[in-house]
């Protein structure tokens, strides 16, 4: 029961910092004008470099738009890898709210190696870019060209979608200044330590007072579609789902074997596994290797090696127009993700 509890809280306290950096992000995104994904360089470099800040960015948004990029030929195909490589779609937010300062290391070993693969990808000769805007959709999703219409008079009127999530931004809010979310490491989930830096919730209740503001004034179609659609109802559930299995499956097996032993007595079998599981393109199974990272069960060489082959959902759109580029850029992810993998455990890291 008290591994079942520390998963649940664990679980809570995740999803909840997890949906606070999507909604964070979704205003950031729309308040722009969709222009932070936009800019290009000029030069090849330039287009690379480009594909790996688009990549780095937590969850889909930079994803999306490097595919819809390069599917109208602004992106080469070595930009496009780059994202991919970059990218470690919504696990990048689950990272950012369990090892905050790892995880700003990890985006920043992800990026050098991403500009390098991508600019060797460049070096030979171009394959046929994918036409056509099928990916256009998802662009304008995250591009959001109707502002957020600020306006305390939106409180008139609320809908139930808008009064939900202020109540739960609210709640989550007193959770976290009320230390309810808190446990105590020592004795949880058979040694299970994560989110050890209390300033990190501190530093999110701020930021969730901000989200809190701007969901009380937004016009109905940022709630609606916005915050509601795209970050609610794509992200909550599986996100909770999965941080919950993926803890409670850990805490159990750290309380009933010596995980730590098997795991770092087989780390070429790991390296593997997280490279294969990494084809999936979808969100979840990788949080198993985060959970285990974060307890400290598995090296950096495997972490980085999950990071580098999955790139959550943000090649879903790429699969949709160009099944051909789809498995290339995937199987030189995996190829790359290999290497550095291996590189790394060599090097005893």
């Amino acid at each position: 029961m008290e591994i079942f509890l520390d998963a649940l809280l664990g679980a809570i306290l995740i999803t909840g910092l997890v949906i606070i950096m999507m909604m964070l992000l979704e205003y950031i995104n729309v308040t722009s004008g969709g222009r932070m994904a936009t800019s290009l360089g000029r030069s090849r470099f330039g287009q690379v470099v480009l594909g790996g800040l688009l990549g780095v960015l937590p969850g889909c948004i930079g994803g999306f738009a490097c595919v819809s990029l390069y599917s109208h030929g602004m992106l080469s195909f070595g930009a496009l890898v780059a994202m991919m490589i970059a990218s470690s779609g919504d696990e990048a937010f689950v990272m950012l709210a369990m090892f905050p300062g790892k995880a700003l290391l990890i985006f920043a070993a992800l990026l050098a190696v991403c500009i390098l693969a991508g600019l060797l990808v460049d070096a030979f000769p171009k394959g046929k870019k994918a036409a056509g805007d099928e990916c256009d959709h998802h662009f304008d999703i995250h591009g959001g060209h109707h502002g957020i219409d600020a306006s305390w008079k939106n409180l008139k009127k609320p809908s139930w979608q808008r009064i939900v999530l202020l109540a739960g931004t609210a709640a989550f809010i007193a959770a976290l200044a009320l230390g309810l979310l808190e446990h105590d490491h020592e004795h949880a989930a058979g040694g299970l330590q994560i989110f050890d830096e209390y300033w990190v919730n501190l530093v999110f209740a701020v930021c969730s007072l901000f989200v809190l503001w701007f969901t009380a004034v937004a016009g109905e179609h940022f709630v609606q579609d916005h915050l509601w659609n795209h970050v609610i109802k794509k992200h909550f559930i599986s996100i909770f789902l999965w941080s919950f299995g993926a803890l409670l499956v850990i805490g159990l097996a750290m309380h009933w074997f010596d995980l730590e032993s098997l795991v770092k007595g087989n780390i070429p079998f790991m390296i593997l596994l997280a490279v294969l599981i990494g084809l999936i393109p979808e969100s979840g199974p990788h949080l198993i290797f985060v959970t285990l990272f974060a307890s400290g069960v598995i090296p950096f060489s495997v972490m980085m090696a999950s990071c580098i082959s999955q790139d959550g959902h943000a090649s879903l759109p790429l699969l949709a127009q160009s099944k051909a580029g789809f498995v290339k850029a995937k199987l030189i992810n995996a190829l790359v993700a290999a290497l550095v993998g291996y590189a790394l455990f060599f090097a005893g890291i």
